[in-house]
């Protein structure tokens, strides 16, 4: 009778190989022969191979999900808080925007509203810490404060501004970059209202500005009413970052 060992033996990989791709776990399915031959040479127990080989998979599926994360927000540049030059303000509270990279804010659904000049570096902070976030495994949307009222408006003409608010209410955390530096009509308004309305204690918002809170009149259309409202339930829950000194964009020529 002829001997064939080698055949239930390439069943079981067969087998092996179609139920990690059922379950979706593509390192084990790429990696796990490899490993069992490291494991084989270095005289693992199968509980401890098993163990290195379920943490990679984990460590994996991290990684993939960081990836999407990031893509999803839109960053328009990457930032990170290491590339920040905290030498050139000449007034930035150090300690505060270092201790919201522990996103204690974000937990707590609470706002972030950096108010600057050109050039200081406040939407390279907010794009850090939306990095930061997405590294921790929020879902996270990169926006101009423009680009929101210029989508919403053209959603208003196809009736469907209700899925285009979702998509600004739904994020654990919404960046809104460059509030104030163009004006805002009473559609606008009312859109930047209705978001941070629904947004108020059920995610964290941050915004970039060049205007402080008293100038916030003249954005929302000069509606005195609708901005206090807004600013109410904005900085309920808030941590305001006020940058000072000269545009970053012009240093070269400012040491010329």
């Amino acid at each position: 009778m002829t001997k064939s060992s080698d055949t239930p033996c390439q069943v079981d990989m067969a087998a092996l190989r179609a139920h990690l791709t059922a379950l979706k776990l593509p390192y084990m399915l790429a990696n796990h022969q490899a490993l069992a031959q490291s494991a084989a040479d270095k005289a693992w127990s199968h509980v401890h191979y098993l163990t290195e080989l379920v943490s990679a998979e984990v460590s994996a599926r991290h990684d993939r999900r960081v990836a999407r994360l990031v893509a999803q927000a839109r960053f328009p540049v990457l930032k990170t808080m290491d590339r920040f030059d905290w030498d050139w303000p000449t007034r930035i509270n150090r300690l505060l925007v270092q201790n919201l990279f522990h996103l204690e804010f974000v937990r707590q659904h609470a706002n972030v509203v950096l108010i600057a000049g050109t050039g200081l570096g406040k939407s390279h902070l907010m794009t850090a810490l939306g990095h930061a976030a997405c590294l921790q495994g929020y879902s996270v949307l990169f926006t101009g404060a423009i680009e929101i009222i210029n989508n919403l408006a053209l959603a208003q003409t196809t009736g469907t501004v209700k899925r285009a608010l979702a998509q600004y209410v739904k994020p654990q955390v919404l960046c809104i970059d460059e509030l104030g530096y163009l004006p805002i009509d009473k559609f606008g308004a009312d859109c930047l209202f209705q978001i941070i309305s629904h947004r108020y204690e059920r995610g964290a918002t941050l915004i970039t500005t060049n205007r402080v809170y008293k100038q916030w009149p003249s954005i929302f259309n000069n509606d005195a009413v609708l901005t206090s409202a807004l600013l109410d339930r904005l900085l309920h829950h808030a941590q305001t970052v006020v940058i000072e000194g000269k545009s970053y964009r012009a240093k070269d020529q400012i040491e010329l």
